[in-house]
């Protein structure tokens, strides 16, 4: 998730996605306009006691405490987070940032740990904090009396958010995996069976959760908040899964074990017209290269030239690159005044997930291997992380596949390589 910091808490930032600007004025809106029907329910259920068209009177004081309300259910939804980010944090887990967006709150952690107790732990702890919330607001309620606009807009702010913070607890203690009722199960699972299988169960069941809270958003009206939950839930449970998997069968394997070799991967010189590059891409049928500079010792060498040892990458051009030079002058054009010199790079050591995740959250296709000293070795692309996927799962060793030294170099596109 994308946006901006508004400040921090415990050491750990809180940021706004962009999404958030555009639910918290529909959340203000819907509560100002409800008000009157609001009161009764309050009424009803904690005996708040006021009159149903004491805050009705004014659209413009009307919405002004759904504002307020809304803004408040938003603070609570950060102390559900927190109750997850420093039970984590006491277990070691770093906490990136807890970030609002359209769906609520997201305490963005770098791993969620493997032992079912420290997860069901951390899962607990966020409901936990929302019911003591829900119930300190209502203590709270207790103490102020009604009377004027003000103490009145405070009371009813007051078990408003006690009534949803009890109801959001609720919610998440769903079996609609991951969110916590979903990684509560997923933990009760590990308890006797594998994570990853753990894993895969507790996603079924919140992938056929999410099915459910669809079905049920469109019987209600096409319920428009409840059919994009249940489809964030969906695929989330998916991508979790997912991952899940590919950590456990890549556990222990690194860059070095799938990535495209340094003597099979084509490269091109920055030195080379944008009409030679072009027919070599009409010739090799690539719509890529990596762009490096000739170590010493070796040489340029002609079209069709492969990475030798002490290449060093200097960018990346692709097709579209070349598009943008007019025909009539591509001669006079070479490489290096056309390619992207923005490179994401990976070492050899890397582990193989760790270059995965970065290609995912940088939205590329590949990454440039180089070591220590800068030089290429190699490339690793999304195809050859999945391709060691499926044969670590067919049981076999994700480096077997380079025994063909004779096999073709991958031809993927290296335009997604921008960001």
């Amino acid at each position: 998730m994308k946006g901006f910091r508004i400040g921090s808490a415990f050491g750990i930032p809180i940021r706004l996605d962009l999404t958030f600007l555009l639910v918290l004025p529909v959340f203000a809106y819907v509560i100002g306009a409800q008000m009157g029907e609001l009161v009764v329910l309050l009424n009803d259920s904690v005996g708040l006691g006021i009159e149903p068209d004491a805050l009705t009177g004014s659209g413009l004081a009307r919405y002004g405490i759904g504002t307020v309300v809304a803004v408040g259910l938003f603070v609570c939804v950060v102390a559900h987070e927190f109750g997850h980010s420093l039970v984590a944090r006491r277990y070691g887990v770093p906490i990136e940032s807890i970030t609002l967006w359209l769906l609520g709150g997201v305490a963005q952690m770098e791993e969620i740990p493997e032992d079912w107790k420290k997860e069901f732990t951390i899962a607990i702890a966020g409901p936990i904090v929302s019911v003591l919330v829900g119930g300190l607001s209502y203590v709270a309620l207790q103490f102020v009396p009604g009377g004027s606009f003000l103490l009145e807009a405070t009371r009813f702010t007051l078990a408003y958010l006690a009534i949803m913070n009890v109801i959001l607890a609720g919610f998440n203690l769903l079996p609609g995996f991951p969110m916590d009722g979903g990684r509560i199960l997923r933990a009760l699972l590990a308890r006797d069976r594998p994570h990853a299988q753990a894993t895969q169960q507790a996603a079924k069941v919140g992938q056929a959760f999410a099915v459910m809270l669809g079905f049920f958003g469109l019987l209600v009206g096409f319920n428009i908040f409840l059919i994009i939950l249940a489809f964030f839930i969906y695929i989330a449970a998916a991508s979790e899964s997912k991952r899940t998997v590919m950590n456990a069968a890549f556990e222990g394997v690194t860059v070095a074990d799938v990535m495209t070799p340094r003597e099979r991967l084509d490269v091109v010189s920055p030195k080379t017209t944008v009409a030679e590059f072009m027919d070599r891409m009409f010739r090799e049928r690539h719509t890529g290269y990596p762009v490096v500079e000739r170590g010493a010792g070796t040489t340029a060498g002609a079209g069709g030239d492969r990475a030798q040892a002490g290449d060093r990458p200097v960018g990346v051009v692709t097709l579209s690159d070349a598009r943008g030079i007019d025909e009539v002058e591509r001669d006079a054009y070479r490489v290096e005044d056309v390619m992207s010199s923005d490179l994401r790079t990976v070492t050899s050591e890397t582990p193989v997930i760790d270059a995965f995740e970065t290609m995912q959250r940088e939205d590329i296709g590949r990454l440039l291997v180089i070591d220590d000293d800068g030089t290429l070795v190699g490339l690793v692309s999304r195809t050859d992380v999945m391709t060691a996927l499926e044969i670590v799962k067919s049981g076999g060793q994700p480096g077997s596949r380079r025994l063909d030294s004779e096999a073709a170099p991958p031809v993927e596109t290296l335009e997604r390589e921008r960001t």
